[in-house]
């Protein structure tokens, strides 16, 4: 039985608390609304062509954002295109049914862009004809001001004060007709760029950084995805797979999932994913039955193309040695880093001296490293760096090799000369390390000589015939 309190027993009691030492609760963040409410879908030229004429009436930068299908479909097109300017309010369009967006581009003319994250959307707007004069990077401009997070909602709620939605981020675009809550979220992303660009080009200004994000902008107008060599190689779990002949398997199941993938339009893991891949060919099954029954081939993918699959591990099985997929990639790059110190260790101290000096640089001028100097431009100037070690020469040769590789000039101005002395240091410590090396050599020859001396005069005969050794042997005897 539980023990109970004497009635005469005082009760223990929380003193309540005092409002003026508790802290004040953080003020809930708005929730970004449409100003205007939310627009029909322009989906016919007619449409276009009213709208047009109100974006070329409006002033100030273009807002522009696109929505694309990724993990649905194969193809990067965008499924829908978010405008929004000054005087000209928000527009949604549709640009499959369009026979054309160059009404689009010829009222946006010469006018600014401003986009969040440039690199996602300028390839598909590209597509559809659609390319920018001038343009403004939100996202790319808070890493310049080295905003620890520079998503499009933190950046607003942080500097705007308002709180986005983002539960649609990740939804199948392509689908028809587009749910209206979609179009919300879509029109939202755009409602507030105006004004956050001219916030953090303020910021930028304030910050003596605006001619750095000039120049970056300008050099987003040309970007290009890079195209992937043996792509098939970034393929999930490829470590796992032992065996040229499983990295042909590998190969060959990838090649034909993308051709199958790309003739339909669906994103290729929707057809069998990365893991049955790399199952199939560690198995290398050879009947239906034993695909089938192979981890990861199951849904509709897997059994409608079964065919497919099998003919693609047995042209694995079949290929001659020599046509077989090397276990490392072909590349015309520098190797791994981590490969520097065996295969050349003046260059891996040449690295390791020039990415301490970059950080150093970015840290002092607040923004992250990636962002001073590309590391891939990083890695190829000091895995090659010019021959001469004339210091004047060095920096004029070093420059030239950045600009080749597309370092802006704001790059090269702030870290050229600390590249150039990180190659000479590491010559100089390799120098170093040389020298003590031949010291520690020269001392290990010479114990080896003496050594050998002292022995050939240990096996010398004494003037009565003996030998040390035997005379040890002979003291070591017991007595009679």
């Amino acid at each position: 039985m539980p023990d109970t309190p004497h009635a005469d027993a005082p009760e223990d009691t929380v003193p309540a608390p005092d409002p003026a030492t508790e802290p004040a609760a953080e003020p809930e963040v708005a929730l970004l609304t449409l100003a205007d409410g939310l627009p029909p879908v322009i989906d016919t030229d007619e449409a276009l062509a009213e709208y047009v004429v109100q974006l070329a009436a409006g002033t100030g930068p273009v807002a522009i954002d696109a929505e694309r299908a990724s993990g649905y479909r194969y193809s990067n097109r965008a499924y829908l295109i978010q405008i929004r300017r000054e005087g000209a309010g928000t527009a949604l369009i549709d640009p499959i049914p369009l026979s054309s967006l160059a009404p689009l581009q010829e009222a946006i003319g010469e006018s600014e862009w401003i986009l969040h994250a440039a690199t996602q959307d300028l390839p598909c707007l590209a597509e559809v004809g659609l390319t920018p004069a001038a343009l403004f990077d939100t996202e790319l401009a808070g890493r310049l001001l080295n905003y620890p997070r520079v998503g499009l909602a933190t950046l607003v709620e942080t500097l705007i004060g308002a709180r986005m939605k983002k539960e649609h981020s990740a939804v199948d675009w392509s689908t028809r007709p587009l749910p209206e809550p979609w179009l919300e979220y879509a029109a939202l992303d755009v409602e507030v760029l105006v004004e956050l660009r001219q916030v953090l080009a303020d910021q930028l200004v304030e910050a003596g950084k605006d001619d750095w994000a000039r120049q970056e902008f300008d050099n987003l107008r040309s970007f290009v995805p890079a195209v992937r060599t043996e792509a098939w190689r970034r393929t999930s779990g490829l470590h796992r797979v032992r065996g040229r002949r499983s990295l042909g398997a590998v190969r060959a199941l990838w090649e034909a999932r993308d051709e199958l993938a790309r003739e339909r339009d669906v994103t290729p893991g929707r057809l069998i994913p990365d893991s049955a891949i790399v199952a199939a060919a560690t198995a290398m099954p050879t009947t239906r039955g034993a695909l089938m029954s192979t981890q990861g081939f199951h849904g509709r993918g897997a059994s409608r193309f079964a065919s497919t699959w099998l003919q693609a591990i047995r042209s694995a099985a079949e290929m001659d040695e020599a046509d077989l997929p090397s276990r490392t990639p072909r590349g015309d790059g520098p190797p791994a880093p981590r490969a520097w110190a065996e295969k050349s260790p003046v260059a891996a101290r040449r690295l390791e001296l020039a990415r301490a000096a970059v950080s150093a640089l970015a840290e002092h001028h607040d923004l992250p490293a990636e962002n001073l100097l590309t590391p891939d431009h990083l890695r190829r100037v000091m895995w090659e760096p010019p021959s001469t070690r004339d210091p004047v020469e060095l920096l004029e040769r070093l420059i030239d090799q950045l600009r080749a590789l597309g370092s802006r000039s704001w790059q090269i101005g702030l870290t050229a000369s600390a590249l150039a002395q990180a190659v000479l240091e590491a010559d100089a410590w390799a120098k170093d390390k040389g020298s003590d090396n031949a010291k520690s050599d020269a001392k290990s020859n010479a114990r080896t000589k003496a050594k050998g001396r002292a022995d050939e005069k240990a096996e010398e005969p004494s003037a009565d015939g003996s030998t040390d050794e035997a005379d040890e042997s002979a003291d070591q005897q017991p007595d009679a």
